[in-house]
């Protein structure tokens, strides 16, 4: 079940995630994207998307839209830390203002990000029914937009699916390169490696992710909208794997043999997310979801760059 001749907000839609659900969706749907350029660019969009350079904190924003896909937020642990002010700003304030003014304008499906590491460490599959505790600022300000979330739908009759996102990566042949320092691991150890240069492991390289590629966390937000999925939803794809058996599968994959560099982790154990796996029976059952990429073609996607040509 596609969208289909729908106007749609994607907030944050010139960054890594909302930029390919935003030029996805611009086949068939009328997209515009808002987003103030701090992890983004529009230079990630296709022509068919109309691009406004703004906050999601400011008035007056474009959500007079059928569907509000707001993935727009400060995305990372040092960011919070670095100013926890601003982080509950963007990630808390900016949800309810877009929300309230999509709300304002007739809008009744929002779909929006939130995050897995708000589960801790379980290198078993976590359920979206399970306790969930808060560490760090940015798990707060997303367990916060749950929160939001349940009062806009619970008291306007609005849906309002929260997606939690597992380890959502593409590559650096995407998207994901724009974000730099901030991408996902497989990324930039990709890259280090087929630069011939070691990457970089926090420990031992025996914590573990749920990889999730980037085209079934897009098949997962257009489904929520267009099922209008109300709650909390998991997506990721229920298979764990560790950062060495990454690093071995590319260099397997670049014909390459280059040995990682293992560091003190910077981030305090009491708070760093050891392993996540995720159940995603939830929205299997609701809509129909299936991950499509299995994780060796993940890895020959992001390595395709590199080894094509």
């Amino acid at each position: 079940m596609d969208l289909e001749r729908r106007s749609v907000l994607v907030t944050g839609g010139a960054g890594f995630i909302g930029s390919n659900l935003a030029n996805h969706l611009s086949e068939a749907n009328d997209v515009t994207v808002v987003d103030d350029c701090y992890l983004g660019t529009p230079e990630n969009l296709v022509d068919d998307v109309e691009f406004v350079d703004a906050s999601v904190l400011d008035d007056e924003l474009p959500t007079d839209v059928d569907v509000v896909f707001h993935l727009a937020a400060l995305s990372s642990y040092a960011m919070h830390e670095d100013d926890p002010t601003t982080g509950a700003r963007v990630n808390v304030e900016g949800f309810v203002n877009v929300v309230e003014q999509a709300r304002r304008d007739g809008c009744e499906t929002v779909v929006y990000a939130s995050t897995s590491s708000i589960y801790g460490s379980r290198t078993e599959p976590s359920p979206e029914e399970m306790d969930v505790s808060v560490n760090t600022g940015y798990e707060a300000s997303k367990l916060a937009r749950e929160r939001y979330g349940e009062y806009f739908s619970n008291h306007y009759d609005i849906t309002a699916a929260g997606m939690r996102f597992f380890s959502v990566y593409q590559g650096y042949g995407g998207a994901e390169e724009h974000k730099g320092e901030y991408a996902n691991v497989i990324a930039q150890f990709a890259d280090d490696i087929a630069a011939g240069e070691s990457p970089v492991l926090y420990g031992d390289g025996t914590q573990t992710r749920d990889f999730t590629h980037v085209s079934d966390i897009v098949r997962g937000l257009e489904l929520a909208a267009a099922f209008e999925l109300d709650g909390i939803y998991n997506l990721g794809t229920g298979e764990a794997f560790d950062f060495n058996t990454v690093v071995a599968m590319i260099n397997d994959e670049l014909g390459t043999d280059v040995e990682p560099e293992y560091v003190d982790n910077p981030i305090p154990e009491s708070v760093y997310v050891h392993d996540t796996c995720a159940d995603a029976s939830k929205i299997r059952d609701e809509a129909g979801w299936e991950p499509q990429i299995d994780f060796e073609e993940g890895i020959q996607r992001v390595c395709a760059q590199y080894t094509d040509g």
